[in-house]
């Protein structure tokens, strides 16, 4: 009984890091063949696994089982060097809405959830299972001020704090 309570724990847990953050929806109408291809990260809220980055690009390419392989790679000055992640993701639900979860670690995944983009695939907000973590992407490396403000005004209008955003050199 104490393993069956602790396995229904540990996978309601999972199972929350692939939900959907309070009063956030994903977009509808997703391609995900316009998707594919390389990103660049505009924007993001600080977190350990990208800190101190700059140079981010993110690249996603088909998998033949239906999975899209992800590469992140970024540069660390203070290193001197490139790193890079490699992961996978997959649609949470139906393959036409932008909620997928995404893992660079095994059968452990998180939510990534497309709340906005543009119709012509050209900019992306991004968040996780919770309003820790935010991305702006751009397919190229760098947008316009009025971009950059309108991710701002949406993100503060959703609810993210801001206090720690990063504008990514590129």
């Amino acid at each position: 009984m104490k393993s069956f309570a602790l396995l229904t724990t540990l996978l309601l847990l999972l199972a929350g890091c692939t939900g959907l953050p309070k009063d956030i929806e994903p977009v509808t109408g997703f391609d995900q063949d316009r998707y594919l291809g390389t990103w660049y990260e505009i924007a993001r809220l600080d977190h350990s696994f990208e800190r101190g980055l700059s140079q981010v690009s993110a690249e996603y390419i088909p998998n033949d089982d239906g999975s899209i392989k992800v590469i992140n790679r970024g540069y660390n000055a203070e290193k001197g060097e490139w790193k890079e992640a490699q992961g996978r993701t997959k649609f949470v639900g139906d393959s036409d809405v932008g909620h997928l979860k995404v893992s660079f670690f095994g059968p452990f995944y998180a939510s990534y959830v497309v709340f906005e983009l543009d119709e012509d695939y050209s900019t992306v907000y991004i968040t996780g299972y919770n309003r820790n973590y935010l991305w702006l992407m751009s397919r190229t490396p760098e947008v316009s001020k009025e971009v950059l403000e309108a991710f701002r005004a949406r993100a503060a209008a959703e609810g993210f704090e801001l206090g720690e955003l990063i504008v990514v050199e590129q």
